[in-house]
């Protein structure tokens, strides 16, 4: 009866902690998802709402707005560009990460730690600084305006890189030295043993690439002038124009670009907090 009542006593005193941490989430919650529902809020609203202040919190419910903006550019195409360059990604910073990082985690090489080093040191260079002479190699290398040079510079992830190395080292190094007793070679050992474990790293490396290509519009922007290969972000580009920027629509336009990136991390969320929880153990081994 004490142990029961004293179990029952430490309950309530951690009631009020608890109550303060979930009211604290909500907050921060709230915070991240005003912008989109400021967004929505806007896309159902007529133009000279928008203008008005103070604002007027209860919108017009113009839905019209959103039958425009399909309109005004070629989204299913958009839709599909976006869909195949982020796809192409995907799979190229997968395939990257998955063997640099297990070849800097568990192969033996001179040089390793240097090397890896100057991987890492990619992520120091700021990319505004190489817009022009990549522009400049695209363009001699007939790469301008073409699907490759929206895929192939970002088929290589230096995070990705990162993560699944140090998820490879909080391995036990038994289960290399066993597989290599058994005659294992490397590319075995890596799609055998050490692949399988890092699915949730895996899940977190890919949506983490698959939203960087979803949302990329400078590179794009840049390296492309024609609309049947241009992503959805330079497609909203529509919606300015020299006598001003039709607001509603592009919200609307935003709304409706952003729910597949909403749905796809909803339905992954299970995965990408496993493999969150993954990269803190491995980045503290």
């Amino acid at each position: 009866m004490t142990t029961t009542a004293g179990v029952l006593a430490r309950r309530r005193r951690l009631r009020p902690g608890r109550l303060v941490r979930q009211v604290v989430a909500v907050i921060i919650g709230l915070a991240f998802l005003a912008p989109l529902i400021w967004t929505f809020l806007t896309s159902v609203s007529t133009e000279s709402d928008v203008y008005r202040f103070p604002p007027k919190l209860w919108p017009a419910w113009d839905w019209s707005n959103y039958s425009r903006a399909w309109q005004a550019a070629p989204w299913l195409r958009y839709f599909g560009n976006t869909i195949l360059i982020a796809g192409c990604v995907v799979a190229l910073v997968l395939a990257t990460s998955l063997l640099a990082g297990f070849a800097f985690a568990v192969m033996k090489f001179r040089g390793r730690g240097a090397l890896f080093l100057i991987v890492m040191a990619v992520m120091m260079v700021p990319q505004t600084v190489l817009l022009i002479p990549n522009f400049l190699i695209a363009q001699r290398l007939g790469l301008y305006d073409t699907y490759a040079i929206q895929i192939l510079p970002w088929g290589a992830s230096v995070f990705g890189i990162f993560l699944l190395r140090q998820f490879f080292n909080t391995l036990p190094p038994e289960l290399f030295e066993a597989a290599e007793l058994e005659g294992a070679g490397p590319i075995r050992m890596l799609f055998s043993i050490a692949a399988p474990l890092a699915k949730p790293s895996m899940v977190l490396v890919g949506l983490n690439s698959f939203m960087g290509s979803w949302n990329a519009f400078v590179w794009p922007y840049l390296m492309t002038k024609s609309d049947s290969i241009r992503p959805i972000e330079v497609g909203l580009q529509s919606f300015y124009g020299t006598d001003g920027t039709d607001w509603t629509g592009l919200c609307a336009a935003v709304t409706f670009t952003t729910v597949p990136i909403i749905l796809l991390f909803l339905f992954l969320q299970k995965y990408f907090v496993n493999g969150a929880y993954g990269v803190e153990g491995a980045v503290r081994g």
